[in-house]
């Protein structure tokens, strides 16, 4: 048995659904089911008894510790974070609780927990934890790939949350020899993305013929991984990663926002015609950019290639393919998680900014 920390969010999500499609080990999966988690997202896992939900928050100790005594898992994962860089600038705190405060009871309680195990249990167990390349801050165009062993220059407070959690992990190791494991991937896409974030807003407004924002000149460039080769990637971490070791995963598809947005609009124009005949990229409208906008994010791959031999199974055409039809094909998802408190914060983040 495995424990799964924000099972019910995107990543974590794809996770679970993906586990419980190749294995039979049960996951117990701990969500807070904040804005982002969605028990929705688990709905075809209702009925089936190796999912064991439980709605909770990781910054509750005595809950955890009441898990973890309770179901002993072999391992935990945690996905459980804040992650949405405007949302940190307009409000940091619940970042720095979640990310950081939540990170640190996490790792205490499961250190309680690890020290009762018996010797074969203790040697076996890890601690997988999920964090992102935009720890490593920002690179200029020429610039080498963020590798494991590049300096952290957090830009955001989303990424210095994240960058503090990362410390975290490894203290506990190199402090207490906690045999936890550190992944930092790059931007992921696909199913069940919250539509905040640049490819699920874009299909949600297109559809809906409102705006594309695309912060500033629209040249800021991210590499995009597709979220179930980054949860391939994650289970072989699990499987056979080192403990102590950090293993970026990245999708070797270096593209500026704007190409993005262009890409989608094309496959929304062949997938789902507008039926006035006008182009979705008559849409776009460039805003206000975000304070501290990292320009470029790369993810130097090799190590997990070549000591795991993880390697991406799509490429940044099929995935995005698969993504734009997956969004087609679940309006019903679309429309239920657009509540007015998403309404409101797309208004808010918005507001100012020329759109």
């Amino acid at each position: 048995m495995i424990l799964v920390t924000g099972g019910a969010g995107f990543i974590g999500t794809n996770f679970v659904l993906d586990w419980l499609t190749q294995s039979d080990e049960e996951i117990i999966n701990l969500d807070n089911l904040t804005y982002a988690g969605n028990l929705e997202n688990l709905a075809s896992l209702k009925d089936d008894k190796r999912h064991i939900f439980i709605k909770g928050d990781i910054c509750d100790s005595t809950l955890i510790l009441s898990l973890l005594t309770k179901y002993k898992p072999r391992a935990i994962i945690n996905f459980a974070a804040e992650s949405h860089v405007d949302r940190s600038i307009q409000d940091p705190e619940g970042f720095i609780q979640t990310n950081i405060v939540g990170t640190f009871r996490l790792l205490e309680t499961t250190r309680a927990y690890w020290g009762t195990l018996e010797l074969e249990m203790r040697q076996k167990f890890r601690f997988l934890h999920i964090s992102t390349d935009e720890v490593y801050g920002s690179l200029s165009n020429g610039e080498e790939a963020f590798d494991e062993n590049h300096r952290y220059e957090p830009n955001s407070p989303y990424s210095a949350s994240k960058a503090a959690s990362d410390h975290l992990i490894r203290a506990y190791h190199h402090t207490y020899d906690l045999p936890v494991l550190t992944t930092n991937c790059s931007n992921n896409y696909g199913p069940y993305q919250f539509p905040e974030k640049l490819i699920p807003l874009i299909i949600v407004n297109a559809l809906t013929d409102k705006p594309l924002p695309v912060y500033g000149d629209g040249q800021q460039i991210r590499d995009w991984l597709y979220v179930k080769d980054h949860c391939d990637a994650i289970r072989l971490v699990l499987e056979a990663g080192a403990p102590g070791e950090t293993y970026n995963i990245g999708g070797r598809n270096e593209k500026p926002n704007i190409n993005i947005v262009h890409t989608v609009c094309a496959l929304l124009d062949t997938l789902h015609p507008r039926t006035d005949g006008k182009r979705y990229h008559q849409q776009i409208t460039f805003v206000t950019d975000r304070p501290g906008h990292d320009r470029r994010y790369a993810i130097n791959s090799k190590k997990i290639e070549c000591e795991l031999g993880w390697k991406s199974a799509e490429t940044f055409e099929t995935g995005i393919q698969k993504t734009v039809q997956w969004y087609l094909d679940n309006q019903s998802w679309v429309q239920s998680v657009q509540s007015g408190t998403y309404r409101l914060w797309i208004d808010k983040n918005y507001k100012g900014r020329g759109l």
